[in-house]
This record gives C-alpha cells, sequence and structure tokens, in this order.
C-alpha cells in the first residue's frame, strides 16, 4: 500500500467519524470518540478483510467494503457503549 493511498483512506475513515458525530451530535469529546473509532474500524475491517479473504468493493489497495462495514459496526458499538443512564 503506498503512502498516498493510507492518508486518503485514513481520511475516508475519519470522515465517517465526523459525518456519525453530525448525525448523533454531541460535545467534542464524543467528537474525538467517534473519530478515533472511525479511523479505526476502517484500518481494522481492512486487514480482517484481507485476513479472513471476505473482500468485495475494492478501491485500489483497499478492501473498501469490507472497511466501511467495521468502521459503521465500530461507530455503533461506541455509540451504544457511551450512552449516558438518565
Amino acid at each position: 500500500m503506498t503512502l498516498p493511498a493510507f492518508l486518503f483512506f485514513s481520511l475516508v475513515g475519519i470522515l465517517y467519524g465526523t459525518l456519525f458525530h453530525l448525525w448523533r451530535g454531541g460535545n467534542a469529546g464524543r467528537l474525538l470518540l467517534y473519530v478515533l473509532l472511525g479511523w479505526s474500524g476502517f484500518w481494522v475491517g481492512h486487514f480482517l478483510g484481507g485476513y479472513l479473504r471476505w473482500m468485495f468493493w475494492h478501491f485500489g489497495a483497499v478492501n473498501f467494503g469490507m472497511a466501511t462495514l467495521v468502521s459503521l459496526v465500530f461507530l455503533a458499538l461506541g455509540y451504544w457503549l457511551g450512552k449516558e443512564q438518565t
């Protein structure tokens, strides 16, 4: 994987986190949490898809489909675990 591909797709993972924050709202701490979850979920999904050989929707050297799916799962779990009890 090239450095430009890594940087571009890292931005995609960060974009997922910021879009999730715009949708669900929250403070700056939540924004940081969602950005980190979106970014880490994207790369975990990419490497997990390669390891398990579940590859769909390739975009260059990145398994974009699996990365997107795992990133959304990370964001949903982070939101669910981070909910405040009222």
